[in-house]
């Protein structure tokens, strides 16, 4: 099975417009650089590295930010710079992105940075997390493979838009999940009447089960959105980067704080900045990169304390359980954007995360997950340990929504006061005089 012929240009679609050439000109591998075409692996067949989409430099640069601003109000709007999706017609989504970038004066204060501070806000997706972006993709690219179900090995919120996609376009889909995840992401994967199956095990034991049925005869018509399409669900990432961008008026700010689970995201964002910048979409100028994680799960940022160039697996443990990752496949890659553009990596503890939570809505109106909350108090330490500069532009990304990991809050908020359906009552507790 093989996608579009990179580069060719298709007849007009049912939505009535011309279909943009794809600029996508096979998968490349990380490692050695050995070239496939645009088909269903992501694995290299010479050195087992990992498989990235590969794209046409020109086709790249023929791209304009005027292009971009006439597209579709959600991520197809840079449909020209990603390897699936020109045709409307086949693609297969939930028309995520172009989610908030809220400014955050009130957080900034608190914290001494005064170059002015930005919150990516997905959890204004439809599923309320990044996800959908990858899933989009995932969905649309395995459409074009010929494939007639979708699944995935998932902390959460990827098992919610898997679900969610195959609900929306009415086909089957296999979501395989931790069982002590988040009773508010196991109700969410759910309600789209999808097969859920949880695993007594961790992630990285999930992981290996659905790698592993991905090679069986019965799974054999389905793409893994994570394993065997992974190459075109990874881009969907860039678009956030995409979208940073625009929303700064076509600049990439100076600083990106970002939480890391398998580092993907990390690694996409950087490559969108690279991306803006090769196609002369943005003024090419530095940024630098910071990787965030929890110290439950902080594979990633032992390796960078330790100068490590190969990052060791942990068991993962901690309440944030969206990025208990601990075999991370692109950790190596996120340690290169990393180290690439001076940047660093921070790790907190289940208190500050929940305090990282309270402190971005409280200052801000947003309400984060637990991810949200590690990329917060990882800020705030980055701060106070000089690592990152308070007098710089600074973007900092919540993946998602925080009615999904309530669990953690519930011992620290609630009610500020009680009282009987009284004045009297009311006056006694000191709300009125």
């Amino acid at each position: 099975m093989t996608l579009t012929a990179p580069g060719s240009v298709q007849a007009d679609s049912s939505a009535g417009g011309p279909v943009p050439p794809c600029p996508a000109r096979g998968l490349v591998c990380r490692n050695c650089g050995a070239t496939f075409g645009l088909v269903a692996e992501h694995a290299c067949a010479e050195c087992f590295g990992p498989l990235e989409v590969d794209y046409d430099p020109e086709l790249m640069k023929a791209v304009t930010r005027e292009q971009i601003e006439s597209g579709p109000q959600n991520i197809w709007r840079y449909v020209a710079l990603l390897p699936v999706g020109q045709d409307p017609a086949g693609r297969v989504s939930l028309d995520p992105g172009l989610t908030p970038l809220v400014r955050a004066d009130r957080l900034a204060a608190e914290l001494g940075l005064t170059g002015g501070l930005w919150v990516k806000d997905d959890s204004a997706n439809p599923t309320h997390s990044f996800k959908d972006r990858v899933v989009s993709l995932a969905a649309t690219a395995a459409k074009g493979l010929g494939y007639r179900k979708i699944a995935a090995a998932s902390t959460g919120n990827l098992a919610n838009s898997v679900a969610a996609h195959a609900a929306r376009v009415g086909i089957p889909s296999f979501v395989f999940i931790p069982s002590d995840l988040e009773p508010g992401k196991v109700v969410q994967s759910a309600v789209y009447g999808q097969t859920l199956v949880a695993v007594d095990g961790s992630y990285d034991d999930v992981n290996r089960l659905t790698s592993e049925l991905a090679e069986t005869d019965e799974f054999e018509d389905t793409a893994f959105v994570n394993q065997n399409v992974r190459p075109y669900y990874a881009e969907g990432s860039k678009t956030m980067g995409y979208e940073i961008a625009e929303q700064l008026g076509w600049r990439i700010p100076a600083q990106v704080v970002i939480p890391m689970a398998s580092g993907s995201l990390l690694t996409k964002v950087d490559k969108a900045f690279r991306e803006l910048t090769a196609a002369g979409i943005v003024e090419a100028t530095e940024w630098t990169i910071f990787g965030a994680q929890s110290a439950g799960c902080d594979p990633i940022a032992t390796a960078f304390d330790n100068g490590w160039d190969v990052v060791k697996p942990v068991k993962p443990t901690g309440i944030a359980k969206s990025l208990n990752i601990g075999n991370p496949a692109d950790g190596p890659y996120a340690l290169d954007a990393i180290r690439r553009t001076g940047g660093a990596v921070g790790r907190v503890g289940d208190d500050e995360i929940v305090q990282g939570i309270r402190d971005l809505a409280r200052t801000t109106g947003v309400f984060a997950e637990t991810a949200g909350g590690v990329t917060v108090a990882v800020l705030r330490q980055l701060v106070e340990d000089g690592r990152l500069d308070p007098a710089k532009e600074t973007v900092v990304l919540n993946t998602g929504e925080g009615l999904k990991t309530l669990d953690p809050l519930l011992p620290v908020v609630g009610p500020t006061h009680r009282v009987d359906p009284s004045l009297k009552s009311v006056r006694a507790a000191g709300l009125i005089g």
